[in-house]
């Protein structure tokens, strides 16, 4: 009896009265993120696409209903560096055959969707169409006053008579699963589908492993989905699971400011974890909607392997890779490599692409390529440089912030007016060091070649900048590094500036094809002087 007393006592004490009514307490933010979009709903509204104005002929229209992790803030478009996946879930789709709306808003909770914005949603929808809600991260805090944004916790059919402090309104707020059931109940009366989602993953660690929501809202959404039979897709897992593969390190770049919010990184790894959750579900729900997807295959290098072979990829700009077939012309050293390497024992792939920057080469998938092929065993020569420093938001937009600080900065592209958060040389360095290593790969980082000017009988050098920022970084990471800057550099200073010309074609930076195989040796001899494991598969 004693025990029960107790029990009852503790359940009082734990919930919240409000007019008579006894119900569980709302749950602790414990994001701490102070989001204010719902404070200028007006300005929202007009933000977000008119539900159902994307729609072509009689196509389906996938509708994506969630928070600030599916659309970041007022606007979405990414100008405090923070990104939602629902940004990105159009590549996923053809939008011949659907197209993807997001009509999520940054700051709702189940239950402010369901009272603010549903309504203009469930009036879109039509027979066939589809929605998914990822809603839960901002179910907590108070149930009247403040934000007023919390559900009562659990799928129960609990429900509390509330009057907003700040505005005297009155509202009933139910549960979590209450108005995950409503979502439910009205698409199906539509005649819509929908697919309930758990929650992105929080940059949260414990014991090695990302902390899941697999005991609330992920579990509750599960139930929900299983009792009103529709799809269900743990995304919190999906992605989570990755950023466990990743480790902390590479994993905190996938947010931005802080442990919520998704970096571009983030919410474009994100929104592939939704499409594959799609892609892999069993459910035969969802067979209609994988028929109007994209594939997912992950963009690779177009190599032939070779069994017992290790494949060099090569990555840089057009130092590396130029038009390389006209015999005045201009050439990169990597059309080369096989004047170093021998055939016989290793593969070359010259991934190189003229003009690129590192962050060129990042934003425009390339890097994405190298990464998805790599297998134990292989090497990754990283050359980059000339393009790197130059105009950040303008002209190319290829310029990165300059030294090896890890530092980042939100720009407003000019051109385009288009947000991106741009990092330090130093930074993309480290980051496609470290993908590398991850797949089980070796990476070595090239200095850049040298260009064709000349003071006082020297050619130029640039090692009080590159040089030193390839070094910090080679030091920092224990990456090796081959000094082909100034090997090639040495090597053009014997031979004068008169004659160094031939190894250049018409300007100062791009080689001939005598230049080209020059710089090939450079590289063979700074990997003999550093005995890196590579020199092995040398000629």
């Amino acid at each position: 009896m004693k025990k029960l007393l107790s029990t009852i006592t503790f359940l009082f004490f734990t919930a919240s009265l409000v007019f008579g009514q006894v119900v569980q307490k709302p749950m602790e933010d414990v994001n701490h993120v102070i989001d204010l979009t719902l404070d200028s709903l007006s300005k929202a509204q007009t933000a977000r696409p008119v539900p159902g104005s994307s729609r072509k002929g009689n196509n389906p229209v996938l509708f994506l209903v969630g928070n600030s992790t599916m659309r970041t803030g007022t606007l979405g478009n990414g100008n405090n560096g923070q990104w939602g996946w629902g940004f990105f879930e159009h590549m996923f789709f053809d939008e011949n055959k659907i197209t993807v709306e997001n009509q999520a808003l940054g700051g709702t909770s189940s239950r402010t969707y369901y009272t603010h914005l549903w309504a203009d949603v469930r009036k879109a929808l039509k027979p066939g169409d589809w929605v998914i809600v990822e809603l839960g991260h901002n179910d907590n805090g108070p149930y009247d006053s403040g934000r007023a944004r919390a559900s009562i916790p659990g799928i129960g059919k609990d429900s509390l008579n509330v009057t907003i402090k700040e505005t005297g309104v009155k509202e009933t707020v139910y549960t979590y699963g209450e108005y995950m059931r409503r979502f439910v109940e009205e698409c199906k009366s539509a005649g819509a589908h929908i697919i309930l989602f758990s929650l992105t993953p929080r940059d949260a660690w414990k014991d090695g492993k990302i902390l899941r929501v697999n005991k609330t809202f992920g579990l509750w959404a599960k139930q929900v989905a299983e009792a009103e039979n529709v799809p269900f897709v743990d995304l919190n897992d999906i992605s989570a699971r990755k950023f466990e593969k990743f480790g902390p390190e590479k994993e905190s770049y996938h947010f931005y400011l802080d442990h919520i919010h998704s970096s571009r990184f983030g919410a474009m790894m994100n929104a592939r974890s939704a499409a594959e959750g799609i892609a892999q579900s069993n459910d035969p729900g969802l067979s209609e909607l994988k028929a109007m997807m994209k594939p997912l295959d992950l963009p690779t290098v177009s190599i032939k392997r070779e069994e017992g072979k290790p494949v060099v990829f090569i990555t840089g700009d057009s130092t590396v890779k130029n038009e390389d077939r006209d015999d005045n012309g201009m050439w990169g050293w990597g059309s080369q490599a096989y004047t170093v390497f021998n055939q016989k024992k290793i593969t070359c792939a010259n991934c190189a692409k003229a003009g690129r920057s590192t962050r060129t080469y990042l934003n425009e998938g390339r890097w994405d390529e190298v990464y998805n092929s790599l297998q134990p065993g292989d090497y990754v020569l990283i050359q980059f440089g000339h393009n790197d420093i130059g105009p950040i938001d303008n002209d190319r937009m290829r310029g990165v912030i300059p030294g090896v600080a890890d530092t980042s900065h939100v720009y407003k592209m000019k051109d385009s007016g288009q947000y991106e958060v741009v990092y330090s040389f130093g930074w993309y360095l480290r980051k496609f060091i470290q993908d590398v290593r991850e797949k089980g790969a070796t990476p070595i980082i090239l200095s850049l070649t040298p260009r064709n000017e000349w003071k006082n009988g020297k050619i130029e050098r640039r090692n009080d900048t590159y040089g030193v920022w390839y070094r910090e970084v080679a030091k920092q990471t224990g990456c090796e590094l081959v000094d082909v800057h100034n090997i090639t550099a040495d090597f053009l200073d014997k031979k004068g500036e008169e004659k160094a010309k031939a190894y250049y074609n018409h300007d100062h930076t791009h080689t001939s094809l005598l230049g080209a195989k020059n710089n090939a040796k450079s590289v063979a001899k700074g990997l003999k002087k550093i005995k890196s494991p590579l020199a092995k598969y040398l000629k």
